[in-house]
């Protein structure tokens, strides 16, 4: 059933491979608040350039979680992404998560058209049928696995369709669908699975938001776009 869900997905949304880049060369940055039980607690900002076929996506990531006045959990991070038409060329990240350097080195080999990954969790490679694990991209529900940007490790995910929604998103409203996005092996330890809840608006391309239970409830809301 959910691969069922997942193909009618696929179907009513045709993305071209080239159209898929063109749905963001409106757009020249896309912010997003990061809550906490009901608390801002950082910002996760995504910022495009484009030159004719190039188009550079870059985040900056940064929140604290913090107890009783001590910090407890924090990162702070910076990615590229380089795309050449619709195709994903290479991708770098540093990350450092409460005081722990993690990184990701990415590069299209084009003559083996596969993804060859030197990361904190992971070396190797992958295929290109992988996406990078971020939310500014629509194409997150319409793979079978992504990669961490963080780590770079292999993540098997399922997408599920939940149905159609209003939702309210900084005094507007907006028709949205909204989704499940699973670990492929709902087995695995908590903390490495995917568990997340998903808010697509098809008129703008856009996540708008996405949630998630983990020690909490976490929520990424897009607050503006340009």
């Amino acid at each position: 059933m959910k691969k069922f869900l997942l193909l009618i997905f696929l179907l009513v949304y045709p993305f071209s491979s080239i159209a898929h880049m063109s749905h963001y060369n409106k757009f020249n940055k896309i912010e997003m608040e990061i809550l906490k039980d009901g608390e801002v607690i950082g910002y996760n900002y995504y910022f495009f350039k484009k030159d004719k076929n190039k188009t550079i996506v870059t985040n900056q990531i940064k929140f604290t979680v913090k107890l009783f006045g001590a910090t407890v959990f924090e990162i702070e991070g910076y990615s590229e992404e380089k795309y050449i038409k619709d195709k994903l060329i290479s991708f770098n990240s540093k990350t450092l998560q409460n005081d722990k350097k993690k990184f990701v080195n990415l590069k299209l080999n084009e003559l083996t058209n596969e993804y060859e990954i030197k990361g904190s969790s992971y070396s190797g490679k992958a295929t290109t049928d992988n996406v990078i694990g971020n939310w500014w991209s629509h194409k997150i529900l319409q793979t079978n696995s992504q990669i961490s940007p963080i780590s770079g490790s292999i993540k098997e995910q399922v997408v599920t369709f939940i149905g159609k929604e209003k939702l309210s998103l900084y005094g507007k409203t907006y028709d949205v669908e909204h989704f499940k996005l699973t670990s492929k092996d709902m087995s695995i330890s908590k903390d490495k699975r995917l568990n997340f809840d998903i808010w697509f608006d098809k008129n703008s391309g856009l996540i708008l938001k996405v949630s998630y239970a983990r020690l909490g409830n976490w929520e990424y809301k897009v607050k503006n776009y340009e």
